[in-house]
């Protein structure tokens, strides 16, 4: 298959939020106004609840991987996200990654547009989640999405054509973090009772996207939102801070909790296709990113989806007379095809999933 005929979804061309910032505006342009959305919470982190976090390399010590493995079951059950620590990719590539961003946002205009989104395109330059109208509202931060596995879906005028070394260190990082993310399914294959394998051959070969979030300074970060409020529709997402600023929020019992990233940590969430294989055992969660009025914020998120060509729903593992599947079968083409065919809000796509009683 080539990538020129893979489409999934269009969007509508949007100006640059960078741009717009650096003119310093005192207020939000009113297309950037979101009263739809709940007020952020400016107030301290540290007076929330933290996320869990999951220490990758007890979770293969003989003497603490049943303890650390109930802490990742009850993670996914009742949180959807934990911190992983000890992931063991190596801090320097992060790092190499981390600058390399920074640099592509840097880039100027005329450079920019060499990899802008074009008509009908959902990679590159531009605002993800898609824009289907003049009128919709928009968030205040600028993305950058490309997909990344199988290589026969890159878009030649994207990622071979990144600057070096980024493209260099996101072709070591896609590897790198397919081969984490693995782990992690292994993990939650384990703690389910499944087999591995089942959990293997559906994302083994499955899909890799990538998508790198700029959300500039806001003159007004009370009245705006850098990503509105959904749950990740993928299998799998796993999230790197590129720069302290915080600005990530999870939905926890009707509130929205800031989270404090730890360093050289990932953010990991389970995104509503593991929702429907589960069966509804882990959960995906609501969250979303705000704004402040000091300083920009930076962050790379690695989805990772079943394989193109295959299809899922509940694992029949998990499934039985007092368990029923809850969710629907579907093909992860036409799945994709009906999440791009409409606006990202909350786990509305999730629900459209479940079977109707």
């Amino acid at each position: 298959m080539e990538a020129e005929k893979t489409r999934f979804g269009s969007s509508l061309p949007i100006p640059c939020v960078q741009e717009l910032a650096k003119d310093k505006p005192n207020t939000v342009p009113p297309r950037y106004l979101r009263p739809d959305q709940d007020p952020p919470f400016i107030s301290n982190s540290t007076s929330f609840p933290q996320l869990p976090f999951i220490d990758m390399h007890l979770l293969f010590s003989p003497d603490f991987m049943d303890s650390e493995l109930q802490k990742l079951h009850l993670a996914s059950k009742e949180w959807g996200f934990f911190q992983l620590i000890n992931h063991g990719v190596s801090s320097s590539l992060l790092e190499k990654v981390k600058s390399g961003i920074q640099e592509l946002f840097n880039l100027d205009m005329e450079e920019k547009k060499k990899y802008w989104q074009g008509e009908g395109e959902v990679e590159g330059f531009g605002q993800g989640p898609v824009v289907f109208s003049e009128e919709q509202k928009l968030d205040w931060g600028d993305r950058f999405g490309i997909f990344t596995l199988p290589t026969y879906l890159r878009k030649p005028h994207l990622l071979p054509r990144l600057p070096l070394p980024l493209r260099d260190n996101l072709e070591a990082y896609s590897t790198e973090l397919k081969d984490l993310a693995m782990k992690i399914l292994d993990q939650m294959a384990k703690a389910l009772r499944m087999e591995s394998s089942d959990m293997r051959c559906i994302f083994e070969e499955g899909m890799q996207s990538m998508r790198m979030n700029y959300y500039p300074p806001c003159p007004q970060p009370e009245l705006a939102i850098g990503l509105h409020a959904h749950s990740d529709a993928v299998g799998l997402t796993i999230l790197l801070q590129v720069n302290e600023m915080e600005g990530l929020q999870v939905r926890k019992d009707g509130m929205w909790i800031p989270v404090k990233p730890l360093p050289n940590a990932f953010i990991v969430n389970i995104g509503d296709i593991l929702e429907i294989m589960t069966n509804g055992i882990y959960r995906s969660i609501e969250h979303r990113a705000t704004v402040n009025s000091e300083k920009e914020r930076l962050s790379i998120a690695t989805f990772l989806s079943p394989r193109l060509e295959g299809d899922f729903g509940p694992m029949p593992g998990l499934l039985n007379a007092e368990s029923p599947a809850l969710f629907k079968r579907i093909r992860l083409a036409d799945y994709l095809k009906g999440l791009f065919s409409r606006k990202l809000d909350g786990k509305s796509y999730l629900d459209a999933m479940r079977i109707q009683k």
